[in-house]
């Protein structure tokens, strides 16, 4: 089965894109990023920028905002079974210009290697693409420490 993607969040003050993969079966349930209460997204961007752990999907929506922070997956639409990044096949990837012709972006932080991998193959721009330890509950060596690093200005 073919499914899409979400549009992407950002304004005309996000400077920074973190781009994921593809949603996962809990994120397209709840049709939003990071749907999976065990994903540590959410957790870690608000303990980077001081918050409490938005709840709800506008809560989500303006701790990005309000912290110059835009956010995607760089796959647009896709076949897959599951979750699992290894699944995804069949991709259409977004249109990234759509988004950084607006912004002011100045690095793109991809949430995990399959994100890294799509978006350095379709990504010829001059921004920094780098690549940080996945949020996913699947990947047990997760590293917080590079996410801090990504998200200083």
């Amino acid at each position: 089965m073919r499914y899409q993607g979400f549009p992407p969040i950002y304004d005309s003050n996000s400077k920074v894109l973190i781009l994921g993969s593809f949603p996962s079966v809990k994120s397209r349930k709840t049709d939003f990023y990071y749907g999976n209460l065990r994903n540590r997204f959410w957790q870690v961007l608000a303990e980077i920028f001081g918050e409490q752990v938005p709840q709800t999907v506008e809560d989500k929506k303006r701790l990005c905002l309000d912290n110059g922070v835009a956010l995607w997956d760089i796959v647009a639409s896709c076949e897959i079974k599951g979750s699992m990044d290894a699944d995804i096949r069949n991709i259409q990837t977004v249109d990234l210009q759509s988004v950084l012709s607006i912004c002011p972006i100045e690095k793109i932080l991809c949430n995990g290697s399959a994100a890294y991998k799509i978006t350095t193959a379709v990504y010829k721009g001059a921004l920094p693409v780098i690549k940080l330890s996945s949020t996913s509950p699947a990947n047990v060596r997760f590293d917080k420490t590079a996410w801090f690093d990504g998200l200083k200005r």
